[in-house]
């Protein structure tokens, strides 16, 4: 009880309604244009977003409020972040909730963390599974304690044949023992005489990770302003188009969602090669001379060291 009046006065009092804004795409350096359909994704989606939700202890502690009351409104943001995938027809949502690393957090914070879970699934779960909602857990639930391994295990058996959108959540995860437990399952199976070592190749190994059936991750999305993946599905990210966004994940709404989209649309992906619409190249005696091309750099940054979300 006292949690939600917490959330809710949370949420009445500091959280941003969601409002709907125009960017200019990255490319090119003309000046801002107003794009139409400003409360519309793009016709450009990713087929599947990854998010590191990033920020809520340091949103509630620039508030002056504990950590955990950050936790509780970076739930209310998770909420709608969700329903704006399904509506919007993005086939799968994978969320950094909770890593292997976090349980070295303070004795409060991480069974604030374990009561939002438990309570977040006793309360979504009815809405995500009539909306279609496949939902896998990304990460060691054996590890997890007994009341939150339950409602996992339940979650995941009452969607396990929905069709809509491939909600994955990462608790109790990190990005090389998901490589590790992957590269020991395919050992097994090459000692019990069911696989030849040579039989091993890519796509075999993608089967045994957590997050097989779904595409590669097209876009990571991470708030706060952290420039790092901290150990987030190494192995999916290969390819990845990356959009770091300066606010912290309470304040993540549609609009800011809207915006890394959009980004992500006007990109330019080649996966290695080259544009099949590339003029071919001048014979050297008539080629022309190009202006030289400096690397692009970042300005540097002061942040401090204090681990991100999740």
């Amino acid at each position: 009880m006292f949690l939600d009046k917490l959330t809710k006065l949370l949420n009445d009092a500091f959280r941003p309604k969601p409002k709907y804004i125009t960017v200019t795409p990255v490319t090119g350096s003309g000046p801002a244009q107003a794009l139409p359909s400003a409360n519309e994704p793009p016709a450009n989606l990713p087929a599947h977003v990854a998010i590191i939700m990033d920020g809520n202890g340091r949103w509630a502690t620039s508030r002056g409020l504990p950590r955990s009351a950050g936790h509780a409104a970076g739930t209310e943001a998770l909420r709608d972040i969700i329903r704006a995938s399904d509506d919007w027809g993005i086939e799968a949502l994978s969320l950094y909730a909770f890593s292997t690393e976090n349980w070295s957090r303070s004795k409060e914070e991480v069974q604030a963390l374990m009561g939002l879970l438990l309570k977040y699934f006793n309360s979504e779960i009815d809405e995500l599974d009539e909306k279609h909602v496949k939902i896998t857990i990304l990460g060691d639930v054996d590890g997890m304690p007994e009341p939150q391994r339950t409602a996992l295990i339940d979650a995941m058996e009452r969607t396990k044949d929905n069709t809509g959108l491939k909600l994955n959540i990462a608790l109790n995860y990190g990005g090389r023992a998901e490589l590790t437990r992957a590269a020991r399952l395919l050992a097994e199976q090459v000692k019990a005489g069911e696989l030849e070592p040579e039989d091993i190749d890519e796509e075999l190994f993608g089967e045994q990770l957590y997050t097989a059936g779904s595409p590669d991750v097209d876009l990571l999305i991470r708030t706060s302003g952290e420039l790092r993946t901290s150990n987030f599905l190494p192995w999916q990210l290969v390819y990845a188009e990356m959009v770091f966004d300066d606010c912290y994940w309470p304040d993540f709404d549609r609009a800011h969602y809207l915006k890394c989209l959009r980004t992500y649309a006007a990109r330019d992906r080649r996966f290695g090669g080259v544009k099949a619409s590339a003029p071919e190249a001048k014979p050297e005696a008539e080629a022309e001379t190009e202006p030289a091309i400096k690397p692009e750099t970042e300005p540097a940054t002061d942040r401090n060291n204090e681990e991100a979300e999740p």
